[in-house]
């Protein structure tokens, strides 16, 4: 598997959780969810998603964040009705993740600094 995302799904909250780790870019973000759709990483009985960016920081120009929530749209197979968590330790890397946000359709993601209120919104 790639070294820059990992996956682990907790099969009691129903939460899949993706660890992000060091520079990511646009082609990071897609080509981790390729894989994970492509290899059924994602079950069909999950209750969303917390993307976990602590030990990532983002190379993403602020005017390319529309093509994330193009990819989600793109695949609402995936991400229809869930909550998407996006957990960030730096006031820079909150930037995409809240613009992100401002394109929302039919999913709901959402920036967080604590993993504690990140879990009370997904599950929420």
């Amino acid at each position: 598997m790639n070294e820059k995302f990992k996956y682990e799904f907790d099969t009691t909250t129903g939460i899949l959780y993706k660890y992000y780790y060091g520079i990511i870019r646009l082609e990071d973000i897609f080509s981790s969810w390729d894989f994970a759709i492509e290899n059924n990483l994602i079950p069909p009985q999950k209750k969303g998603f917390l993307l976990d960016y602590r030990n990532a920081s983002f190379d993403i120009k602020l005017s390319d964040y529309v093509k994330i929530p193009e990819y989600y749209v793109k695949h609402l197979d995936v991400f229809q009705d869930q909550r998407i968590a996006i957990l960030t330790q730096s006031v820079q890397d909150v930037a995409i993740p809240t613009l992100v946000e401002t394109k929302d359709y039919k999913y709901q993601s959402r920036p967080f600094y604590t993993i504690e209120a990140a879990l009370k919104w997904v599950l929420g």
